[in-house]
């Protein structure tokens, strides 16, 4: 795991919902890397997260103030 976190620091739980197919890949993944799925998710978002460069458009601190919905998402950006 990355060294930027512990495993005893304070972690939320929360639900995500995802394509059935992306479960697979990311299941196999782990499988590969021998990690289990959270670690795996972890592994991946700290990976992905430290690659990108904060001026980035329409990244975090990069984002205008009014982002565009997620696709298929059926829900408009809050005010």
């Amino acid at each position: 795991m990355p060294s930027s976190w512990r495993h005893n620091d304070g972690m939320v739980k929360f639900t995500l919902r995802i394509p059935e197919k992306l479960h697979e890949r990311l299941t196999a993944q782990a499988t590969t890397d021998r990690r289990s799925l959270n670690s795996e998710l972890l592994h991946l978002l700290e990976v992905g997260l430290t690659t990108i460069s904060p001026q980035t458009p329409n990244r975090p601190d990069g984002d205008s103030p009014s982002p565009a919905p997620l696709r298929g998402s059926g829900h408009s950006p809050r005010p």
